[in-house]
């Protein structure tokens, strides 16, 4: 499961017993516990503590932390979004443009 709707640290899309069920990876730790209501918030009221965060996603690409270890397994990857997201996603949206020849340049 994905949690990417919520940002902020007020704000929730999944509710405790859910957090509390899954294994929880995320994009930056430190950005997640500063932004992601969907932990700030079970943190504050007792229900996980920032040790249910099992790893970050590059921890699991590098193969430094497993990632689904059990097909019965539920695992959340919640994502704060960080700029360098957005710059490799842009870059490769600008390579595809350039292969396929389409786009329009603009001076700024």
């Amino acid at each position: 499961m994905n949690g990417i709707g919520s940002h902020a640290p007020a704000m929730r899309e999944l509710d405790n017993t859910t957090i509390k069920r899954s294994r929880v990876i995320v994009d930056l730790r430190s950005a997640a516990l500063a932004e992601a209501g969907d932990l700030m918030i079970p943190i504050k009221e007792g229900a996980i503590t920032a040790d249910h965060i099992s790893g970050e996603l590059g921890e699991v690409i590098l193969g430094k932390v497993p990632g689904r270890r059990s097909s019965d397994e539920i695992t959340m990857f919640k994502s704060v979004g960080l700029a360098i997201q957005d710059v490799a996603v842009a870059m490769r949206v600008y390579q595809i443009a350039q292969e396929r020849e389409i786009g329009q340049m603009v001076t700024i």
